[in-house]
């Protein structure tokens, strides 16, 4: 799993405490200044901190934005329902929980409309948010396949892009219906997105 903290530098160790407390206060900016407003000298202010501190740790707003964002998704964890399908639901409506929160529709909206123009910034995101939460599909596609709800994937190759390919139907989903649509990820809507996932896994399994 691949950090969204940039590399380490010789020098003070870094605080925890104030790290916490400057990507709490960007995502607290973001809510009330949106991303054109928002400076690291008021994220500074807010936490606390030196304007020097913000950048012995990150180079610039971008790469601050993209790890307050992804700190919420950190969040993130897989329950044992007891099924595949239980399983996904429970990670889909926490997903849907934390993009429901202003700092995570501010954060989330504002860094990839920026990164359409920006191929640094697109690299981080898919490093610090998206491949980092894909830890999720393993771990539950590990879980599945233990209890016998899906076949054991024998070839790295396929199950990688297998991977990538769950991530990216229940994340778009989710990401479409609450921010784009602006339609609620209630629990009727992921218990019809989960089974159509299973199917589909289910399905895929019988083909290969």
């Amino acid at each position: 799993m691949q950090s969204r903290r940039p590399a380490a530098r010789t020098g003070r160790p870094r605080s925890a405490a104030a790290d916490t407390a400057i990507l709490a206060a960007t995502r607290e900016a973001l809510v009330e200044l949106g991303w054109s407003k928002l400076t690291l000298s008021d994220v500074a202010t807010r936490a606390g901190v030196a304007k020097t501190t913000l950048y012995r740790r990150w180079a610039g707003k971008n790469e601050l934005v993209v790890d307050a964002v992804a700190e919420l998704f950190d969040e993130l964890e897989l329950p044992d329902r007891g099924s595949l399908a239980a399983d996904i639901e429970g990670v889909v409506l926490q997903f849907a929980a934390i993009l429901d929160r202003p700092e995570a529709k501010s954060g989330l909206m504002a860094v990839v409309a920026e990164s359409i123009r920006d191929d640094a910034l697109r690299a981080r995101i898919r490093t610090s948010i998206v491949d980092r939460q894909k830890r999720l599909v393993l771990e539950g596609r590990a879980r599945a396949t233990l209890r016998g709800d899906l076949p054991q994937e024998r070839d790295p190759g396929a199950a990688s892009r297998a991977a990538d390919l769950i991530f990216d139907l229940v994340a778009g989903a989710v990401v479409h219906r609450t921010l784009v649509s602006a339609r609620p990820a209630d629990e009727v809507w992921v218990r019809d997105l989960t089974r159509l996932l299973v199917l589909g896994l289910a399905g895929a399994a019988r083909a290969s």
